[in-house]
């Protein structure tokens, strides 16, 4: 399986090495044969650049690009809010 870690895809394998793990940490999690910690858990969210709650949200494909739009359309003043909205309103319709 490949993992989004902000900068393109990596394997299990590379994601493992790069939370400090052996290279097989986190295949044997996918395969239900380890359980991580909790800190183990939260940096595999840090790594995967989500929280933990949306680590559990299984509604939402992409989190972490979801929570980087609403904290960006929290900045904008009210009318390009609306009109941001428009414009999501049309990609839905078709």
């Amino acid at each position: 399986m490949n993992y989004e870690s902000g900068g393109g895809q990596n394997s299990a394998r590379e994601m493992s090495l790069a939370l400090g793990q052996n290279p097989s940490y986190i295949n044997r999690i996918e395969n239900g044969k380890a359980l991580p910690s909790m800190q183990g858990f939260f940096s595999i969210c840090d790594y995967l650049k989500i929280t933990p709650a949306e680590f559990f949200n299984d509604e939402v494909e992409q989190p972490g690009e979801i929570r980087a739009l609403v904290e960006k359309l929290q900045k904008l003043p009210q009318e390009q809010l609306q009109l941001v909205e428009q414009i999501t309103e049309q990609f839905l319709d078709k």
